[in-house]
């Protein structure tokens, strides 16, 4: 029998040519799972279906966070070549980044339009403290954003193995993305269409918080036992507005792990603001979310360990081995399931 405290147990072979690299159009036409918990059914449908499938009296979270061209490339004074990729804003001025390319405590790196980073701390697990400057002098972050839009790229999660092009400057971005700060989109939300969109709200209680997607969501789980696994934190906030919804929501479906992680740790901690480092597995399920719509996820991620968290261990490798029998496309840009 399989023990969900073991990472191992997270595994599933998934074909390479089921990894989806371009999302289908229009978003709705995307495929969707639809599993039951009342029933333990699965229905296959598509987005374009999904308010069919939706209960009575929810309200809907969604996460307006907007992904940075995070992704840059630059040269040390020594000509040596450097791929920094944003992480997150720290505190003072500080940003934590990945790089590519050797760098040392004091580095300076240049990239174009005047910009150049200095190499301030580097850290145990391979990440860097920077600080940024324009023309030598000290930036603020919406000026760093605007810089980085016009010399960066899209930090397209790895296992799509490509370059980001112009598509992907509208594909991965939601409809609603609003407040900058996110190095990986909310994928869930990518389905919807203005349409689609328009009918939920005319239906439902639709509220917006903000979670920034880091690059820790990408980061496997390492440890044997998954409760050894030190987990990421987030930066998020959710509004007035939001926080009397999710006080009075009959029930709540939340769009997206990041939206899941933002309303449990608000009904855990009473937070409306700060880092988020919520891990929800089998030994820590939601205690406010009822309903949850998501992607599929890699094989032994936090985020599969989330879907578990809803369903279980064995009913989520069993949804999750029925998707790849039926040839649903997977992970960012690919299909997604709804557990009711």
């Amino acid at each position: 029998m399989l023990d969900p405290l073991k990472t191992s147990s997270y595994d599933y072979d998934l074909p390479n040519e089921l990894i989806a690299t371009h999302p289908v159009s229009p978003a709705d036409a995307a495929r969707l799972l639809v599993y039951d918990r009342k029933t333990q059914t699965i229905t296959h449908t598509t987005f374009k279906s999904l308010m069919d499938y939706l209960p009575e009296n929810l309200s809907v979270f969604l996460n307006d966070t907007k992904v940075i061209k995070a992704r840059i490339f630059g040269k040390k004074e020594s000509g040596g070549k450097i791929e920094l990729l944003l992480n997150k804003p720290l505190f003072m001025d500080r940003y934590l980044v990945m790089t590519r390319g050797r760098v040392k405590l004091g580095t300076e790196i240049f990239f174009d339009k005047g910009l150049t980073a200095e190499v301030l701390e580097l850290n145990e697990d391979g990440s860097r403290v920077v600080k940024f400057f324009k023309d030598g002098k000290k930036i603020e972050f919406l000026e760093l954003v605007e810089i980085l839009n016009e010399i960066g790229h899209l930090p397209l999660p790895p296992y799509m193995n490509r370059e980001d092009d112009k598509q992907d400057e509208e594909d991965y971005q939601t409809l609603f993305a609003k407040n900058y700060g996110a190095v990986a989109a909310p994928t869930a939300s990518l389905h919807f269409t203005p349409e689609l969109l328009d009918n939920i709200k005319n239906k439902f209680d639709v509220n917006y918080l903000t979670l920034h997607v880091g690059a820790g969501t990408f980061k496997p789980v390492d440890a044997d036992d998954i409760l050894d696994h030190p987990m990421h934190s987030e930066y998020f906030e959710i509004g007035r507005e939001a926080k009397e919804s999710l006080d009075k929501a009959q029930k709540v479906l939340a769009v997206g792990t990041t939206v899941t992680r933002t309303v449990e740790y608000y009904s855990r901690t009473n937070m409306i603001q700060g880092e988020c480092d919520l891990f929800l597995n089998p030994s820590n399920k939601p205690i406010k979310v009822d309903c949850l719509l998501t992607n599929f996820h890699l094989p032994k991620s936090t985020l599969i360990m989330l879907i578990a968290s809803f369903v279980g261990l064995e009913k989520t490798l069993e949804i999750y081995n029925e998707a790849i029998k039926e040839k649903y496309r997977f992970y960012s840009y690919g299909d997604g399931m709804l557990i009711i």
